[in-house]
């Protein structure tokens, strides 16, 4: 067994050819055609299970490389058992973890999809560091469904990872790439299901005896990915909710700076948080377009929304192939691998503090400020309740972060789901509320003509006070899931 340490970078076929020519690459690369299948059981066994399994055929040889380790954010690092096959049939032995970990059900492996990519190949040396530069151009199949493939991968050869993503921004100089999170394994197992218009946050897996920075880390790069997937569906096709779950994502992962930020450099923190605010406004004002065309009825105002929103989508298209957009998801991932252990004893301390010890510090504190500074909303003024929905929002993250924490058991798990099932209400209703009261100002900036009157299906600022107000005095009752 040995450990692939790699960073995936994505790009366009047009810059891949420019990444060819280009100086860059000071020799000719080794070229090689690879054809591989991978094999699954028809229940997808071996997905669930965490490993991967292919043959991969170049020329007359055939390789079978089974990894482990689920999928990587950026960089990959996976444990994998590699080792020649006679044929392009996968051979079940003590070799590999695969026999074990399938038992009986080893023997209704089948080839689930296939992967052909044309392969380059350079190796870069600098100073301490080895670097394999891999461009990978070809096709995903599964059935009739097809994916294309334009990546670059960087493997480490030698020397530390702080090489790959200096390598990563010299590349982005000459063509412009993005942080890749899906593995081809991945890509294939997707066009095995049906196709989906977003990605919503999928589960952090947290150890029960992981240390605050750990949890930290494995957060991020959670949210990082579930950013990057919603924002590749968004790049290919415009969809509503492809945008709105990017944002969500940025949105988490603010909430989860702010949450850590005590045991981290305050520069760094300040410095991604500037960047992060800035690409959720920018989705922001899309997504608020967006809701609000689907609550308007057909007739003058909808048509002059829909015009106001297409000049919103563009630039937001336009603005995501920026520099700007596209190098932050990098520097976070190299962020949270490299630099940001590197800080103060003291926060060094903290980080090592258990992250369930920490969690529970946490999420009291965001809980007491949701209930403390929530109740009465009737009295409120806008301000002050549309602060209580940030308190709330973050709550809510917070709650999703570290929920596996805390209750292990079955009996557990229900009461974490209904702590934040009533954290959702509250969530949604103070959330109702927020664009009620916003209606009037998000129509005057647009100069669109009529009033928040106009708007079907919406409910009276009392009532949705009221509903509010049920919401928290229901959250106040349920029981918190981490004490």
């Amino acid at each position: 067994m040995k450990q692939e340490v790699e960073l995936k970078l994505e790009l366009l076929p047009e810059a891949a050819e420019a990444f060819e020519k280009s100086s860059f690459l000071r020799f000719e690369p080794n070229s090689a055609c690879l054809k591989a299948v991978y094999f699954d059981t028809p229940g997808k066994q071996l997905r669930a299970l965490g490993y991967t399994l292919r043959v991969r055929r170049s020329g007359d040889e055939h390789i079978q490389t089974v990894k482990a380790g689920g999928e990587g954010v950026g960089l990959f690092s996976r444990a994998e058992w590699e080792m020649p096959v006679p044929h392009d049939k996968p051979v079940i032995d003590t070799r590999t973890p695969v026999s074990a970990v399938l038992g009986d059900a080893a023997e209704e492996l089948a080839p689930a999809f296939h992967v052909d990519v044309e392969r380059r190949t350079w190796l870069v040396v600098e100073e301490h560091a080895a670097i394999e530069v891999a461009l990978d151009i070809g096709l995903i199949r599964a059935g009739e469904r097809q994916s294309p493939i334009c990546e670059i991968e960087l493997e480490s050869k030698a020397g530390e990872p702080a090489a790959l993503f200096s390598l990563a921004r010299r590349i982005d100089v000459l063509v412009p790439v993005r942080l890749g999170v899906a593995a081809k394994s991945e890509r294939g197992y997707r066009l095995l299901e049906a196709a989906v218009a977003s990605f919503k946050a999928e589960p952090v897996t947290l150890k029960k005896d992981s240390s605050a920075f750990e949890a930290f880390q494995t957060i991020v790069r959670a949210c990082v990915r579930h950013y990057r997937l919603n924002e590749e569906l968004l790049l290919d096709h415009y969809h509503p909710m492809a945008l709105h779950q990017a944002r969500v994502a940025a949105r988490r992962l603010r909430s989860a700076l702010t949450v850590f930020k005590p045991m981290l450099a305050e520069v760094d923190v300040a410095r991604f948080q500037i960047e992060l605010r800035w690409l959720a406004k920018l989705l922001g004002e899309a997504r608020d377009l967006d809701v609000l065309i689907e609550r308007v009825g057909p007739g003058e105002l909808n048509d002059s929304i829909g015009v106001a929103r297409g000049e919103v989508h563009a630039r937001v298209i336009e603005t995501l192939q920026s520099s700007r957009a596209r190098l932050p998801m990098i520097d976070i991932i190299e962020w949270v691998t490299i630099d940001a252990a590197r800080v103060s004893v003291e926060r060094t301390q903290l980080g090592c503090e258990p992250a369930a010890q920490f969690a529970a510090g946490c999420l009291g504190h965001l809980h007491r400020q949701v209930i403390k500074h929530g109740r009465h909303l009737e009295k409120l003024d806008d301000q002050q309740r549309h602060e209580i929905r940030k308190k709330a929002k973050k709550l809510r993250y917070a709650s999703e972060y570290f929920a596996g924490l805390f209750g292990s058991a079955k009996k557990g798990r229900r009461r974490n789901d209904r702590y934040i099932a009533a954290l959702e209400v509250l969530q949604d209703r103070l959330g109702e509320l927020n664009d009620a009261v916003g209606m009037p100002d998000l129509l005057a900036r647009y100069s669109l003509p009529g009033d928040a009157g106009v708007i079907k299906g919406g409910s009276s600022k009392k009532k949705m006070i009221a509903a509010a107000a049920d919401a928290h005095n229901k959250l106040e009752k349920v029981r918190r899931f981490w004490r």
